[in-house]
């Protein structure tokens, strides 16, 4: 006889409740929900899940880690991810990033 996977209980990452894992959806931090070996999902209750954005997330964990997401309060977070993005975008010419280091330094004042 199956096991029945519906009787197993997750909590869902975003608020903490305890939920069926038939009343969850997997949530895998790398954006591959495909590649299910050695690996394990964490999850999302079902009204969670619906108000994440589901548009493609390549190297959203690596921005949040370089602005450090959870290791420093929300100011200093936002401003940290704002620089962060603002390097990932910037270009090769170097009177752009001259301009871009002025326009920081501006900020910081």
């Amino acid at each position: 006889m199956w096991r029945s996977r519906s009787s197993t209980e997750v909590t869902c990452i975003a608020c903490g409740t305890e939920v069926a894992r038939s009343e969850a959806r997997e949530y895998d931090r790398y954006g591959d929900r495909w590649g299910r070996r050695d690996r394990e999902f964490e999850y999302l209750c079902k009204p969670c899940h619906r108000e994440c954005c589901h548009q493609p997330r390549k190297g959203l964990e690596e921005t949040l880690t370089r602005a450090g997401a959870g290791e420093t309060d929300r100011k200093s977070f936002l401003a940290n991810f704002h620089e962060v993005v603002a390097d990932d975008t910037t270009t090769d010419d170097p009177a752009s990033t001259q301009e871009q280091e002025r326009d920081r330094e501006h900020e910081r004042e």
